[in-house]
């Protein structure tokens, strides 16, 4: 295994999209763009972007804004609701009910429980949210208060997302994230006591001075939590896009056998516990509805990881936020100042995006088969031409088998399926050196 570790170890995108945002454009078809977005009828999947953190973890790869200035927000939450306004005055088409709406960031509960408060009953003055609606909300237990929780919940959060990463002193003083197991069982008891339903928690392997026996404490320490999901994510070192991750080179990082070995770690700790590894990164109970969408086929990948909803457009609001439809991208300007200044004039803050092909779309339905159900069936490799040929040594290294003309990843193979998907992608060899390394 660890052999394959060294061997497949080559930077590859997490598929998230397909094309991934590296062929977003500012030369993109805008007039398409916004008519897509004006007409489009598939329900919506809100994504609300809170990109404030109080301080910065060295290892974050998201769009922020570091301050201690909460007028920030206030000011913040003024333009997000103008664009909001904006979005629906140029609809050109009945708005669809909302089936999911995500807080990200950056870190949400930097905002006040009155901010919080006034956000959500904005979206609900403003979107009309069908009964079963998912409404999550990632969450710092370092900063989080009751009255935070209180407010969350009164606007129909009912899922959180908690970052922990790690709960070795050492590795928290390591990559600037001190974050005291007390603080995360303190998170856990008020989202209970408030009605939320699910709380995921995210760790990461791959982090500086982490080691096998730190690892084994962390996952027993979360799993005392009981959680109902976890992403259990591979750091992605890329300092050439995130210059602060340079400060996390003072201490060795893991080698990839020392991070499959964290990977396979996990994998037994957590499926010893009651759960199921979803794929590539998620594990959840057998009762959830995320493994039961993997059960059922109807699984899904997004720009926030697994999605239990097939069928929706994702809307997008705040900086650098990704809007999608089965047809195109948009992405959102990422300067706070260039953002505000767009709305001003009373215009989307679109920086860039895709439009679609045919062949983007018969490649990414495959990527997203591999991704989510770890198979393609036979008819969806017509087209492919040579691709036998080419997964030969994937096949060879038991990674992958053929069925009835189908492609099936096995149980080992789902280590290793960004590389058997990016054999799947027109447009890696030009961008390869740019993402992070697949272990």
């Amino acid at each position: 295994l660890f052999e394959l570790a060294r061997k497949y170890n080559r930077p590859g995108p997490r598929y998230t999209s397909y094309p991934t945002a590296l062929q977003f454009t500012d030369k993109a078809d805008f007039s398409f763009l916004q008519n897509d977005a004006a007409t489009a009828t598939e329900p919506l999947s809100i994504y609300i972007h809170l990109p404030f953190c109080a301080s910065l973890c060295w290892f974050c790869g998201c769009t922020n804004e570091v301050t201690t200035d909460s007028a920030r927000a206030e000011r913040y939450l003024d333009y997000l609701e103008r664009e909001i306004l904006l979005y629906k005055a140029a609809r050109t088409a009945p708005l669809p009910s909302v089936a999911q709406l995500h807080y990200g960031g950056g870190t949400p509960n930097f905002l006040s429980a009155a901010q919080l408060e006034r956000l959500g009953n904005f979206l609900r003055a403003q979107f009309n949210f069908s009964s079963d609606a998912e409404c999550s909300v990632e969450l710092d237990p370092r900063t989080l208060s009751l009255k935070q929780v209180e407010a969350l919940a009164k606007t129909g959060m009912t899922r959180a997302s908690i970052g922990i990463q790690d709960c070795d002193a050492a590795v928290q003083q390591a990559v600037h994230r001190v974050q005291p197991m007390a603080l995360n069982e303190q998170a856990f008891q008020w989202l209970r006591a408030n009605g939320f339903t699910t709380i995921n928690v995210d760790l990461m392997y791959g982090l500086p001075l982490q080691n096998a026996s730190s690892w084994a404490r962390t996952l027993a320490s979360v799993s005392a939590l009981k959680p109902d999901r976890l992403a259990v994510f591979n750091y992605a070192h890329v300092p050439w896009m995130r210059p602060a991750q340079k400060i996390l080179e003072k201490h060795p990082l893991p080698a990839a056998d020392e991070k499959i070995a964290m990977l396979l770690e996990a994998i037994g700790h957590f499926e010893a516990g009651g759960f199921s590894y979803v794929g590539m990164d998620h594990f959840a109970r057998p009762s959830d509805p995320l493994f039961v969408a993997r059960q059922q086929g109807t699984l899904r990948r997004n720009f926030q990881g697994y999605s239990t909803h097939a069928g929706t457009q994702i809307a997008g609001f705040g900086i650098s936020s990704i809007s999608q439809t089965p047809r195109s991208y948009r992405q959102n300007h990422k300067p706070l100042a260039r953002y505000e200044s767009l709305i001003e004039e009373g215009r989307a803050p679109l920086e860039r995006g895709y439009v679609l092909t045919e062949d983007d779309k018969r490649r990414g339905e495959a990527i997203m088969q591999l991704m989510c159900n770890f198979k393609l069936p036979a008819q969806m490799l017509d087209g492919f031409d040579g691709m036998k040929e080419k997964l030969k040594s994937f096949e060879a290294d038991g990674l992958i088998e053929w069925k009835d003309g189908a492609l099936l990843v096995t149980q080992l193979g789902r280590l290793f399926v960004r590389n058997i998907a990016m054999n799947f992608d027109a447009y890696l060899n030009s961008d390869e050196q740019r993402f992070s390394k697949t272990v």
